[in-house]
């Protein structure tokens, strides 16, 4: 898949090739010529591996945003990341068949792959996540700015100490693909280049976090993911002394935008279900989607005087196909400006257009009325609890494990984290890989257990 000579949009010129980013490369076996006969191309593989592995079942007991399910279903991060690859893969099959014609000259199968690479980034990109959904996120570095991990600052250096107190799932992501945990081969999952490179929104270090805590990889993973920005002609943007700042791989921005509408319309969906918002209101937002024609088109469907729960799906199914439709057109508007890394925003916002101002109605809304309600704010109260104890009490025991306690509660931990390693930070990694990893279910009855709370049946 990767030719030997790129076309002529090259990253020396200040802009990337599509024929360097689409790679088929292994981080771990590169060095190691696959003949495995079969159907599936590489990034299927991805795909594939994705769906049989550990880190990716766990997802059907995280939450995404509502308490996970008594008797009415709501999204966990499972079903959402299946719904974002689905959404995903369409977008990026229409803007491939778009580019197909603009650039006949690059091989028609370079574009073949794109669908199919943003499938298995879509799969991927929410691995990395803790419990609790993002206040799960937010207790892990606030444990260490505000809570009882601020004594640690003095014994860590500046960039692990940012690569904490900006604990990021993204760049957690990209972690549990690629760190090779005890047992582990190398390479951790051995996923293809264009596959993790798509899936980090943002491809610099935690330096440059700017309290937001937003960045791509940890201290960790930094080598390996210049390592991998560097094959695939990912340029490299100016930055501070000794940070680390790369463009983005235009794969992101479709994976982006596939997450972006579907947590945000099926936040919605959600929220109806759970009767935090009215059939007439979820409706109204939806329909604002479509104007003209379109809009008298959907009004007069049939389904509209039927079930309520129907009337949102089907208005939900109408919508997804417009932000798709938006989306393609603003990645093909900006492509140059993409390939050049100076593309600033989301797809989703890169225009003035009617999708886009629906959207942000409907974001301006859940943020008013959703976020807020009071079970998604218990989630968070609760969610914040216990990831601070299970943080204390953990790194309290890989930095005493010859207290009979700690043998107790570190006996506990599976063996692929390194909670023996010989230093602090990657002691206090091993811990937070061991957290990031609990579903909700499992943080909360070790979390009774080890306050009295559970005991094991009799």
């Amino acid at each position: 898949m990767t030719p030997s000579t790129p076309n002529s949009t090259t990253a020396g010129n200040g802009i990337m090739s599509w024929t360097r980013l689409i790679s088929d490369m292994r981080l771990g076996l590169e060095d190691i010529h696959d003949e495995r006969r079969g159907s599936r191309s590489d990034f299927q593989r991805d795909y594939d591996r994705l769906v049989f592995s550990s880190p990716f079942r766990r997802l059907q007991n995280k939450t995404q945003v509502f308490p996970l399910p008594g008797s009415i279903f709501v999204h966990n991060r499972l079903t959402h990341s299946v719904e974002v690859a689905c959404v995903g893969r369409s977008l990026a099959n229409d803007i491939a068949a778009r580019l197909r014609l603009r650039h006949p000259e690059i091989a028609m199968d370079t574009f073949d792959a794109m669908g199919e690479i943003v499938a298995a980034g879509c799969l991927a990109h929410d691995l990395g996540n803790p419990p609790f959904g993002h206040s799960g996120e937010k207790a892990i570095a606030t444990f260490f700015s505000e809570g009882a991990g601020t004594d640690l600052r003095d014994e860590l250096s500046p960039q692990q100490w940012n690569d904490l107190v900006n604990f990021e799932g993204n760049a957690n992501s990209l972690r549990v693909l690629t760190h090779r945990f005890r047992g582990r081969r190398p390479g951790g999952f051995a996923m293809t280049y264009s596959t993790l490179a798509s899936i980090v929104k943002y491809p610099y270090d935690s330096s440059l976090a700017a309290g937001k805590g937003k960045f791509g990889f940890f201290t960790s993973e930094r080598d390996c993911f210049a390592h991998i920005a560097d094959h695939l002609g990912i340029l490299r943007l100016p930055a501070p002394d000794g940070a680390l700042r790369f463009a983005r791989h235009p794969l992101v921005y479709i994976v982006e935008a596939a997450d972006d509408i579907c947590y945000e319309i099926m936040d919605l969906e959600d929220a109806h279900k759970l009767k935090i918002l009215s059939t007439d209101t979820v409706t109204e937002l939806l329909l604002n989607f479509f104007h003209g024609d379109r809009r008298q088109q959907i009004i007069s469907h049939k389904v509209l005087v039927d079930d309520p729960n129907e009337k949102i799906a089907y208005l939900r199914s109408c919508v997804i196909g417009a932000l798709v439709n938006c989306c393609c057109d603003a990645f093909l508007d900006n492509e140059d400006a993409i390939l050049r890394g100076a593309f600033a925003g989301s797809l989703i916002t890169a225009a003035d257009t009617v999708e886009t101002r629906a959207y942000k109605a409907c974001s301006d809304l859940s943020w008013q009325r959703i976020y807020c309600a009071p079970d998604v704010v218990d989630i968070e109260l609760a969610g914040n609890k216990i990831v601070t104890f299970l943080l204390e009490k953990l790194i309290h025991a890989v930095r005493n494990p010859s207290l009979n306690y700690s043998r107790l509660l570190l006996s506990k931990v599976p063996r692929q984290y390194e909670i023996d390693a010989p230093g602090l930070f990657e002691k206090i990694q091993a811990v937070l890989d061991h957290v990031s990893a609990m579903t909700d279910v499992y943080a909360l009855d070790l979390y009774r257990k080890l306050n009295g709370m559970s005991l094991p049946a009799v």
